[in-house]
């Protein structure tokens, strides 16, 4: 009789393990996203994975420029310029837009160019935790990580991460060395236009420079201007800042 339930006994052991290993997982991620709610990011996971891309990187000092600033010493337009190209539907979504994920998938099938339906806070749970593999695995860790900020943090606070971390050009992280680097000002001095060519480097921050804009960066910063007022300005973003 043992041998026959012998099986079954392995099966649960085996349930019971996953389970209490994601438990335990589930609540150190919480734990650490209770203590990124209050404190600087000082560090993400996308600027670990830059460095591990240069050869002997171990050997070399860093080339990451970083520095965290309060996104209340950031011009309210740089919030407003990456919800108007990255996530028009920031303040209304609980992290994953639904519709844009739907309108992909459907674009997708009838053989289109797929345009991301990546939200800011995807994106920023992305940037911090994970890195940029394209794979089920990493979107569903993205999936679990936004939910589970969305949950814990405020918009405000998700969009302060955002705008600390994202790469705005080629080992520069963050509005505050952005602003200071390629328009030599703090950032609750930049202008709307400068707001918005920031928010045109995002998507590949390699290839383009937000102080030698290319015409392609010169007119997405054109139609980021335009949706910015499209969205509303400041009522658009009393709905979370």
């Amino acid at each position: 009789m043992k041998k026959l339930l012998y099986p079954f006994i392995l099966l649960y052991r085996l349930i019971k393990t996953i389970i209490f290993t994601f438990l335990v997982y589930t609540l150190f991620t919480i734990l650490v996203l209770l203590y990124l709610r209050f404190f600087p990011v000082t560090y993400s996971s996308f600027m670990q994975q830059r460095e591990n891309e240069e050869i002997y990187s171990f050997l070399l000092p860093s080339k990451l420029q970083y520095e965290w600033v309060s996104i209340d010493e950031i011009n309210p337009n740089m919030a407003l310029a990456v919800c108007a190209s990255e996530d028009q539907r920031f303040p209304d979504h609980w992290g994953l837009d639904i519709e844009a994920i739907e309108k992909a998938i459907k674009e997708s099938k009838r053989g289109r160019r797929v345009r991301g339906a990546s939200t800011i806070s995807q994106q920023t749970a992305k940037n911090l935790f994970l890195n940029n593999d394209k794979n089920y695995i990493r979107k569903g860790a993205e999936a679990y990580f936004t939910v589970l900020m969305e949950g814990i943090w405020s918009k405000k606070r998700i969009m302060e991460v955002y705008l600390n971390i994202a790469e705005l050009g080629e080992d520069v992280y963050g509005v505050k060395v952005a602003a200071n680097k390629f328009f030599k000002k703090e950032p609750i001095k930049l202008r709307a236009g400068q707001c918005a060519i920031l928010a045109a480097v995002i998507p590949r921050p390699k290839k383009f420079r937000a102080d030698r804009p290319s015409g392609y960066i010169l007119r997405r910063q054109s139609q980021i201007l335009t949706q910015m007022g499209f969205l509303g300005g400041k009522a658009y973003l009393e709905k979370f800042m």
